[in-house]
């Protein structure tokens, strides 16, 4: 089993009873609180009409980020290329990238992030997105590349910077494309187990070696729900499964505090369903989490694995997180 990095997504998760400014000032304390634990980069996702969810304008929320931690990566796990226009997004990113150099990811999806109907409010022509994609993504490579400077259209900031490129799936379909533009390649099993293990094998065997990437670079996210005893995490992790029987049942509203029994709120198929989309769901204490995390490994070998912890106590999330890096800690000394 090869080392690995861990990392945090940041859905910034509007909790009940909270502002949104809450929300930020939780994101931030996160920020600064696993940068001290030595994790690798903190990515935020786009996201669009839900109220559970406030990382909709995700490059400025980055830069919030950025602006308040020293070290960390930060960047966008992801922001979804076919919402906006190609040079916008360099412009942005390589305004993040002066303000913070070397610390800037573009992390890059294709899914629309919100419900059909927003998506058109977003602009989006799903008839084109599978063709639009692989040509947004070479349209930002080129804005970001010195040699854009003789053209007629450029993007500054950005022109010339190094800002990391990365794909995200949820499927197998940008496993082709990540391998085929030798990119590093982030999965969704947070959300989108089922074709995780297809995807990564596509990529690999696919791989084609880039000028931005000589070998595979594999993220793999996942949830994560750790407490200092086992029972205690099962119980906090109720959270998660409420928001996803919410997603279930198309109701967007904020994230709901831990319930001692969900079987008082889901029926048996919604809780069949959540459980199959929860698959790589690490819930328990820290010797709990080692052992799941080294099962994960020796069965994907990633090299970076990405945690997304909706626990609704501010406090308990930001334990959850020193017990992954524990748990790694150890993993990598074994």
């Amino acid at each position: 089993m090869k080392n690995f990095e861990i990392s945090v997504l940041d859905l910034a998760p509007v909790k009940q009873d909270k502002s949104i400014h809450d929300t930020f000032q939780d994101s931030l304390s996160l920020a600064n609180h696993t940068e001290n634990l030595d994790y690798k980069r903190f990515w935020l996702a786009e996201h669009h009409n839900m109220e559970s969810i406030a990382s909709s304008a995700t490059s400025v929320l980055i830069g919030f980020i950025a602006n308040g931690t020293k070290k960390i990566r930060v960047g966008s796990g992801g922001i979804m290329l076919p919402n906006h226009s190609s040079l916008v997004i360099a412009e942005q990113f390589g305004t993040l990238e002066s303000l913070f150099p070397g610390r800037i990811d573009l992390g890059l999806g294709r899914a629309p992030g919100t419900d059909g109907l927003t998506a058109q409010a977003l602009g989006r022509n799903p008839a084109i997105i599978n063709e639009q994609f692989p040509r947004q993504i070479l349209e930002l490579q080129r804005y970001f590349s010195k040699e854009n400077a003789d053209a007629m259209v450029r993007a500054i900031p950005g022109e010339g910077l190094d800002v990391p490129l990365y794909i995200l799936g949820s499927s197998t379909d940008s496993a082709w494309l990540a391998a085929e533009l030798g990119l590093p390649y982030a999965f969704a099993g947070h959300f989108a187990p089922e074709q995780m293990e297809m995807a990564f094998k596509i990529y690999r065997e696919n791989f084609e070696p880039s000028k931005y990437s000589d070998k595979p670079y594999i993220i793999a996210c996942v949830n994560g729900v750790a407490a200092d005893t086992s029972e205690e995490a099962h119980k906090i992790s109720t959270t998660l499964f409420q928001a996803f029987i919410n997603i279930v049942r198309n109701d967007r509203k904020p994230f709901a505090p831990p319930v001692d029994d969900m079987d008082d709120i889901w029926s048996p198929m919604e809780k069949s369903m959540v459980l199959q989309k929860l698959r790589y769901t690490f819930i328990g204490d820290r010797a709990e989490i080692q052992e799941k995390l080294k099962d994960f490994q020796e069965k994907f070998n990633v090299d970076e694995v990405m945690i997304n912890s909706h626990i609704y106590d501010h406090q308990k999330r930001l334990r959850s997180y020193e017990i992954f890096r524990e748990a790694a800690n150890s993993l990598s000394k074994a």
